[in-house]
């Protein structure tokens, strides 16, 4: 069965995103300094051949275990389950080509019509719970793995149904000291994670933890 996983870039103080990063304020990287908060803690990606071939960002960047990573990560994904705040965020940054390439299932409270991109992504918006969008993801997938991509809130819920199997974290030495946590709204019994790899870069450290 395929399994169910996050990969996300965490803050030293627990913070998916920081205090300011709203769509509100996405013209104004400097509100709160956002933008450069939010840049440090993803500088390691910016630097990956990988990723800058999947953003049409030009040739170039960092080969190595990282960028290996990132590949694996994309290419064992065969559906992305994310929130509308995400959702909307990217709306208005990704390319065209937005970069999942797999059905991406949206949770929200509205009813919209898919968004096919080029590329290979559709989004689909699901107004029925998170039980539902997994469901549709799973049957997507096949025997491809369902990546929960964000934000914090989406990844709450996930938690809460005991459905996660892996948790992969790049974890960056600066501090947010504000925004949206990832590990809140949690209930008391949670699944039990062990650590199966750290991969220790400068800019990130790199945990795997996977159902114990």
């Amino acid at each position: 069965m395929s399994k169910v996983f996050v990969n996300i870039g965490l803050s030293l103080d627990g913070y998916m995103a920081p205090e300011g990063m709203t769509l509100e304020n996405w013209d104004s990287p400097e509100y709160k300094e956002w933008g450069a908060k939010w840049g440090t803690m993803m500088s390691w990606i910016l630097k990956q051949q990988y990723f800058r071939e999947n953003l049409n960002f030009g040739p170039g960047g960092e080969t190595g275990a990282v960028n290996d990573m990132l590949r694996y990560t994309m290419e064992r994904s065969g559906a992305n389950i994310m929130g509308m705040r995400m959702f909307e965020q990217g709306e208005v940054s990704w390319p065209d080509e937005a970069p999942f390439h797999t059905p991406v299932y949206v949770l929200t409270h509205e009813k919209r019509e898919p968004w096919v991109r080029p590329g290979g992504t559709t989004f689909y918006f699901v107004n029925d719970g998170p039980e539902s969008a997994l469901e549709q993801a799973r049957e997507s997938a096949g025997d491809r793995d369902i990546r929960i991509s964000g934000g914090a809130n989406v990844i709450q819920q996930y938690l809460n149904l005991g459905v996660i199997d892996e948790l992969e974290i790049a974890l960056a030495p600066v501090l947010f000291g504000g925004g949206r946590r990832l590990f809140e709204n949690l209930h008391q019994a949670m699944p039990e994670f062990c650590i199966d790899e750290v991969l220790n870069t400068p800019d990130a450290a790199h945990l795997r933890y996977v159902r114990a």
